[in-house]
Parts: C-alpha cells; sequence; structure tokens
C-alpha cells in the first residue's frame, strides 16, 4: 500500500518527500528534477508505541511503516503525454492514494509554471489531466463490454449503463470518486483503477508565517475539498526540511516552539497517509521485541495472524487480546492477566485499532 505526492512542478513535493524519508530526493528550481519516481518507506508516529516501550523494555522497537512515492510535476498535456506525462501517470496508477501538494505561498526566486499562485486552478489543472486519461481508460473499457452486451449478457448490459453514466460524470468535470455508487459497481470501478478514484488528501505547501494558522489560500482550498469530502492540512515544507537538519530531540522541540507548534507537519501527514490507505495498527509486546503491526481495518483475527506469518492464519486457533487501555493503565501483562482483562477472541473477531495480541496456532 502506498501514497503518491503529486501536484504542478515547484509546490514543494520533493522538498516535502525528503523531510518524510530523508531519502534527499534531488530538489531544484526547474520542472521535472524528478524523473524517476522516489520511494520511502516512511516510519509512522505513534505514541502508543512509545509507551509500550517504556513499559515493556524490550531488546528492539518496530514501528508500522507507509510507502511514500514522490511522483516528478505534472503538467497541462500530461494526459497526451505532455512532460513525460504517460510515465507520470502510470507512477500514479500504482499507488493506492494520492497527496495532493497545492502551493501557498509567494515566493520570487521559486518560478511558478503558471507565473502566478493560485491553489485552485492548480488543482482543476492536475484534477484535469488525470480525468482526461481516465476518459480514455474508460472509453477502451466501454467498447469491451458493448461488445459483450451485444451478445445478449444482462449482466453486461448493467455494466454498459454503469459505465455510461461515469462517462457523462467524468465528461462533466468531476472526478470518479464521487460518482455514487453501490457495493457491485464499486467492485467494477475499483477494478478499473481510474485515477480520479483513489482517495486524496490535499497538502497546502505555506511559508514559515504561516505554519501554524495558515493563510486565505489554505482557507480557499478548506472550502473546495469540504464540497468534495475531501480532508486538508497545512505544513511549511522548507520550514519542516530545516527542522528535520536539526540533530536532537531538543533543537527540533525548541524550534516547534517558537514556531507555536506542538509537532511537526510530517509527523501529522505521515498519520493521516495511512488512514487515507484505509490502514490501522496492531501491537505485540515482549522482552524481545515490541511490534506495531499494519493491517487494513476491518481485518479479522486470522487475517491480522496472517500479516505476521501465513501459518499463523492457516492453523489459526485463537487470539489473546488486550485492550491497548488496560495494558498501559495496568502496567505489564502479568498484571492485565491477573485483573482478568486479557480477554480470548475465535476467528470472528475484528481486530480494533491499537489492540495488543498473541495468536495460538497450529500447523
Amino acid at each position: 500500500m502506498k501514497c503518491g505526492i503529486v501536484g504542478l512542478p515547484n509546490v514543494g513535493k520533493s522538498t516535502l518527500f525528503n523531510c518524510l524519508s530523508n531519502a534527499k530526493a534531488q530538489s531544484a528550481n526547474f520542472p521535472f528534477c524528478t524523473i524517476e519516481p522516489n520511494v520511502g518507506m516512511v516510519n509512522v508516529p505513534d505514541e502508543r508505541l512509545d509507551r509500550l516501550e517504556e513499559l515493556v523494555n524490550p531488546q528492539r522497537v518496530v514501528p508500522a511503516t507507509v510507502e511514500i512515492v514522490d511522483i516528478a510535476g505534472l503538467v497541462k498535456g500530461a494526459s497526451k503525454g505532455e512532460g513525460l506525462g504517460n510515465q507520470f501517470l502510470g507512477n500514479i496508477r500504482e499507488c493506492n492514494a494520492i497527496l495532493h501538494v497545492l502551493r501557498c505561498f509567494e515566493n520570487d526566486n521559486i518560478t511558478h509554471v503558471d507565473g502566478s499562485v493560485d491553489p485552485i486552478r492548480d488543482k482543476d489543472t492536475i484534477d484535469t489531466e488525470l480525468q482526461f486519461k481516465d476518459l480514455e481508460t474508460l472509453e477502451k473499457r466501454l467498447d469491451k463490454h458493448r461488445k459483450a452486451a451485444r451478445a445478449g449478457s444482462k449482466d453486461e448490459n448493467r455494466n454498459v449503463s454503469l459505465l455510461e453514466d461515469l462517462l457523462k460524470h467524468i465528461e462533466a468535470g468531476k472526478n470518479v470518486r464521487s460518482f455514487e455508487r453501490d457495493e457491485e459497481a464499486d467492485e467494477l470501478l475499483k477494478e478499473i483503477q481510474f485515477l480520479t478514484d483513489k482517495p486524496v488528501l490535499y497538502v497546502c505547501n505555506v511559508d514559515e508565517a504561516a505554519a501554524k494558522g495558515g493563510n486565505d489560500w489554505v482557507e480557499e482550498v478548506r472550502k473546495m475539498a469540504a464540497a468534495e469530502g475531501a480532508e486538508v492540512m497545512h505544513l511549511a515544507a522548507a520550514t519542516e526540511a530545516d527542522i528535520a537538519e536539526l540533530e536532537t530531540y531538543e533543537e527540533r522541540r525548541m524550534f516547534l516552539d517558537d514556531l507555536g507548534l506542538e509537532e511537526a507537519g510530517v509527523n501529522r501527514l505521515i498519520r493521516k497517509a495511512y488512514e487515507l490507505l484505509n490502514l490501522q495498527t496492531y501491537f505485540t509486546a515482549g522482552e524481545k521485541e515490541v511490534r506495531a503491526w499494519t493491517i487494513n481495518k476491518g481485518f479479522t483475527a486470522p487475517q491480522a495472524a496472517g500479516v505476521i506469518h501465513t501459518d499463523f492464519e492457516k492453523g489459526f486457533i485463537r487470539a489473546e487480546v488486550i485492550h491497548l487501555a488496560d495494558y498501559l493503565s495496568l502496567g505489564s501483562e502479568a498484571a492485565v492477566r491477573e485483573a482478568g482483562k486479557l480477554r480470548v477472541e475465535g476467528k470472528e473477531y475484528v481486530v480494533a485499532d491499537g489492540d495488543v495480541m498473541h495468536f495460538r496456532f497450529n500447523v
């Protein structure tokens, strides 16, 4: 599961990626400085893991991770191959969610490809290119279903009707994610992998003065996103890069305090990316290791066990589950057991975010 960072050239994508991954992607004041997508595995900040580490004192700690892809800047005409557009659109297709970076700052030293700062216009430029590509994908798919429908398939007639409605929706300048559909239709659309059907988080890149409270451009983006049902956050990528360069926690904390920020913006962004991918965490805790395991929301106990090893899922017998709040308040697994707070759950149990788990299995 991975998130792709998209946006026009020179909006701060690579600077943000550097902060997120410490991968030091090239960042320069010209378009297409990122030719191949940079990929980084990013640790998900989680205070719960820190608390468990303090209580258990394990030999090692393993956090959850999320994969972030820095995709080179799209431009007008990308859907027709302009600016290496086909390659970049292919990179987006491989991602499961989109972090759409919008420039919400003035800086005469950093060229804007369209000559002025206007995040709503920039957002529409990207959307239009993605919609054009979705139309191309949809028209090819419609041809296939129309041929099958002519052979007399009722199911295919229904698919054609659905996709023709979607065609009108996209031609009206709307993204696929806003198209209403039932569960059956959703399966078909997910199979086709439309670019504008991916969940999106709008990331407003501001200057240092707006790092805490945002600015008028951010408010414009919030209104736009509210109409879409999408989320928005703002951060100052250049400032975050300065913070990331500081060597000690104390130095970083002082910098954040001076800005009036409780935590670095990239920490909030990583957590939001994790949520955008519909992911959650459960923990295992022992003397050798305290570890955060990543699962999809809605996973049952056997599915969660399978993330550790497929044998755990195949031979699943039961799960021993501790609510994180009980673990933290009582201070140890032994105390939880003594208090009768450890629960035994079977195959139907749906794992809750933050559960501390042990699995019993037999292969």
